[in-house]
């Protein structure tokens, strides 16, 4: 069985320990990661690995020795409470361990946990859990979190809902942050407003907020790509204070560029060609990769990758020009060629 959207999303707070396996899989880890521990919370409570209660089987090891997971499942443990056995960082070459663990899965064995990264419809690891009439299969994306998703979690940190300026700002944090951070974000601001029984406010939450919202190259590349060629300059500026060389900007922009003429090139249209991606984006990624693609056309992302082609081979070369310069150029003229 597999499960989306409000349905996926509320499964994952309450599973259901009747089940016989969940697998839960999506190309971020760390999205991955956060829904995994919100499950096994769930099932096991909080004591649950300390009680022996929460086998954890590597997908490599499983590989080697596929009787682990049937062990997991069958053995019986010290204490009393529903048992877990998760299998961490699966892949198709599993599937037939995991469907002959399944079909030999019986009320009172341990639940089993799935993790894996991106799968495709055709996943033979899907299909075995989609197939099987106790199981579920969860798909998490790059989505934002629902105005649901993030007062769940400000009620876990004992957070009431806040007035609409607050929670629009609260919004907009938890979509330039990644779920982790987001999470000890608010874990941050509850200890913040610990002993303070005035309302939550934009303060509050400026006060907690990372220091200095980080960039990252997509965000450059969605300023350059919509033709904000104001914006360039103090983006590039948290970025390369991260670390980030012009070298590696380069290539990012590159395969961004690429894939924007792809879709752009799709005899179906821009549409048709953001649902082709390999690996597949979704939901409004999948749309803003769409949406730049038709801005740009076919003809212009040539002229832009021919454009990052030639300072990517004078970023290498022994050239003396100053890179950073070098690549900001690029970027502005590329979002000027955007803008008309």
């Amino acid at each position: 069985m597999k499960l989306t959207g409000r349905e996926a999303a509320g499964y994952l707070k309450t599973p259901n320990p009747d089940h016989s396996a969940i697998l839960i899989f999506g190309a971020d880890p760390m999205r991955v990661a956060t829904k995994r521990q919100d499950v096994i919370s769930a099932l096991v409570g909080p004591n649950g690995d300390e009680e022996m209660r929460l086998t954890r089987i590597n997908g490599a090891d499983l590989r080697k020795d596929p009787a682990l997971l049937s062990d997991a499942i069958k053995a019986q443990g010290f204490f009393p409470g529903h048992r877990v056995a998760f299998v961490e960082d699966a892949t198709d070459g599993l599937s037939k361990i995991i469907d002959a663990a399944l079909a030999d899965w019986q009320a009172g064995d341990a639940q089993v946990l799935i993790t894996a990264g991106q799968l495709t419809a055709k996943s033979a690891l899907r299909k075995v859990v989609e197939g099987h009439s106790n199981a579920v299969a969860i798909g998490i994306y790059d989505d934002p979190p629902t105005r649901d998703e993030i007062e769940a979690t400000l009620a876990e940190n004992g957070l009431s809902v806040p007035n609409r300026d607050v929670m629009d700002a609260i919004m907009v944090l938890s979509q330039s942050l990644e779920p982790g951070d987001f999470r000890q974000t608010m874990e941050k601001v509850s200890l913040y407003k610990r002993g303070d029984t005035s309302e939550l406010t934009v303060e509050d939450i400026t006060a907690c907020a990372p220091s200095g919202a980080e960039v990252d190259i997509d965000d450059v590349l969605d300023v350059v790509t919509f033709g904000r060629s104001d914006q360039i300059g103090p983006a590039l500026r948290n970025l390369y204070a991260q670390g980030v060389t012009p070298v590696a900007l380069c290539i990012g922009a590159m395969r961004h560029f690429r894939r924007l003429h792809v879709v752009a090139s799709d005899p179906g249209g821009p549409g048709s060609g953001a649902g082709k991606l390999r690996p597949p984006v979704f939901g409004p990624r999948r749309d803003k990769i769409a949406r730049q693609a038709g801005n740009w056309g076919r003809d212009r992302l040539e002229r832009a990758l021919t454009a990052l082609t030639d300072t990517d081979l004078q970023l290498r070369s022994a050239s003396t020009a100053p890179q950073l310069a070098l690549m900001e150029r690029t970027l502005i003229r590329l979002a000027m060629m955007g803008r008309r």
